[in-house]
């Protein structure tokens, strides 16, 4: 594998394991400390947590929806030995089956991401989501 499919690799594998709710594959994803900025979301300014708090914090955040689904794409890729600088765009689409019949809410933006180098593997020390909108029920 090269240096550039490892990255990205790393980057799926981090969506992937959201959906499927493998939240010690996302840990194993993440490096021991991540610099969370989903500001555009409202959420505050970002943040330097530990990969084990994100994995929670997401864990929490989604718990009760039904289905999870993101789909990345258009990766542009600058790497060094030590550190790769991803942008891409995304799409998150969440499903929570409930009395108003509006089931699902999608957020549609770009992403940011930067990983170091490390002993196992490629980390996502840095992540940023650049909400462009939302649509559907936001009240999920």
């Amino acid at each position: 594998m090269t240096q550039h499919e490892a990255i990205i690799r790393t980057v799926n594998e981090l969506f992937i394991f959201t959906d499927e709710r493998d939240w010690d594959g996302v840990k194993r994803t993440l490096a021991a400390e991540v610099l969370l900025d989903m500001s555009s979301m409202g959420a505050g300014e970002p943040t330097v947590l530990s990969g084990e708090q994100v994995a929670a914090g997401w864990e929490e955040g989604l718990r009760k929806l039904q289905a999870i689904h993101h789909q990345v794409g258009n990766y542009l890729v600058d790497a060094t030995e030590d550190g790769a600088d991803v942008f891409c765009y995304g799409i998150a689409s969440h499903y929570y089956p409930n009395p108003t019949g509006q089931n699902v809410r999608t957020f549609v933006g770009t992403y940011n991401i930067h990983l170091a180098k490390a002993d196992s593997g490629w980390r996502i020390d840095k992540f940023r989501f650049n909400l462009k909108y939302i649509d559907g029920n936001k009240d999920l």
